[in-house]
């Protein structure tokens, strides 16, 4: 199922797509080395071989670990004599110092277009000579549209995939392999290639049958559920929110075993950067930057290591006192924003960084707060038609929020004051 050519690459827009970057360079055959970096089976191999089936270059395979010095030497004798090869390195960040001296006059004057492939993050873990001639991409983890369309591709395709064979994937099978490998388009063909092949024919249909259960089998992954639609599995994911929000941790730690489980990294990771400014917010702020860090944790690693900072965080955010306050205010806004409640922005705070600004008399009456005892002066900031509107209304439920909330009532009292 290698492409070869740009539009049979699965995912990646943002690269390969018409008008975007490797697209751009392939069509003004101005082909220059790159590395592309990003989680196992998301398409830098397939980028590669769409490279050259595009360019029509010669194609080789090289692993920067297991392939040698000697290895590189045949590759660039075959530059030498055809003009130009691509290469695929792959694992570039363990390429050695003999062998990138070797590579990179090869580079320099263009005979390999080298591109390499790795899962570290290439402006750390490879070298800057190295990283100073090539350009690099970071490439986008799968999303579930992607993986069912290479499926279906996979399934159609009888020359390159698995079209010679009667399949009779169930719905709800294709839903699981397309979720449940943390958009790793490579397990999920080799899991479906496996169903296929080791599924006997049903004499009475005359089809391969691949229920949910054998596709649990081929990969290794069982289901939240046989729910056909995917309910279930979206049940899962409220429950973890809301048993987060009521701060039950033994409930709350559950849930995330069924999802890790089920291979859900990004869903995940998704809901606790939710979750922790949705529903712990201004009661704990450092829970919700910690929750990033490990969600940045977990990406890195992968399963099965991931669970452990994702366990951190799901304990910390139970743990944490709980407010709402901050998602309540913003849609209090959006609410009267969305029902033409706007209105013009008084005259003292527009723009005033222009010739002709004064004439127009704006900020010409402004009031710079920082001269003022306090850092605060009583003037208006909400249009005419909103100026009594309250949105933010705190909640003290955390030390860091009963700050907030002083403060603010304090500012009020200095407001009623100044109209006394």
């Amino acid at each position: 199922m290698r492409p070869t050519k740009l539009e049979e690459v699965v995912g990646q827009k943002h690269l390969v797509a018409p008008g975007q970057i490797i697209h751009r360079m392939v069509e003004a055959k101005m082909l220059s080395s790159m590395i592309l970096y990003g989680p196992p089976g998301i398409g830098k191999t397939s980028i590669a071989s769409a490279i050259a089936g595009s360019t029509r270059y010669a194609f080789r395979m090289l692993n920067a670990a297991t392939d040698t010095k000697k290895d590189l030497q045949i590759v660039a004798e075959e530059a030498k004599m055809s003009g130009t090869v691509i290469l695929l390195l792959d694992e570039i960040h363990r390429l050695d110092k003999t062998k990138q001296d070797f590579l990179l006059p090869h580079l320099e004057n263009g005979r390999i277009i080298m591109i390499g492939a790795t899962t570290e993050n290439p402006y750390i873990s490879i070298n800057p000579a190295i990283r100073s001639r090539t350009q690099i991409f970071e490439l986008k983890p799968l999303a579930q549209t992607d993986i069912l369309e290479a499926i279906e591709r996979a399934l159609a395709d009888s020359e390159k995939g698995l079209g010679n064979y009667p399949v009779q994937l169930d719905e709800a099978a294709k839903i699981h392999l397309a979720r449940s490998t943390n958009g790793d388009l490579r397990s999920v063909l080799n899991g479906l290639e496996l169903a296929v092949k080791s599924t006997p024919i049903d004499e009475q249909t005359g089809k391969i049958e691949l229920s949910i259960d054998i596709i649990e089998s081929c990969i290794q992954k069982k289901a939240l559920t046989h729910d056909k639609d995917g309910d279930a599995h979206y049940d899962v994911i409220s429950a973890l929110q809301k048993s987060i929000r009521g701060s039950d941790v033994d409930a709350a730690l559950h849930y995330l075993a069924r999802l890790i489980e089920a291979g859900d990294l990004p869903i995940i990771c998704r809901r606790l950067m939710v979750i922790g400014y949705e529903d712990v917010g201004l009661a704990n702020p450092q829970a919700a930057a910690r929750t990033v860090s490990a969600i940045q944790a977990a990406e890195k690693l992968g399963f099965p290591e991931a669970r452990i900072p994702l366990a951190n965080a799901v304990i910390d955010l139970c743990l944490s006192p709980k407010s709402n306050s901050a998602i309540s205010a913003i849609d209090a806004a959006l609410a009267d924003v969305r029902a033409g409640k706007s209105g013009e922005v008084p005259d003292h705070l527009r723009d005033s960084h222009y010739q002709g600004a004064k004439k127009l008399n704006r900020g010409v009456d402004y009031l710079y707060p920082h001269a003022y005892p306090n850092a605060w002066v009583d003037q208006q900031y909400l249009p005419d038609k909103l100026k009594n509107q309250h949105y933010y209304q705190p909640k003290v439920t955390g030390k860091y929020e009963h700050a907030l909330a002083t403060r603010y009532q304090q500012i009020q009292e200095w407001k009623k004051q100044k109209k006394r």
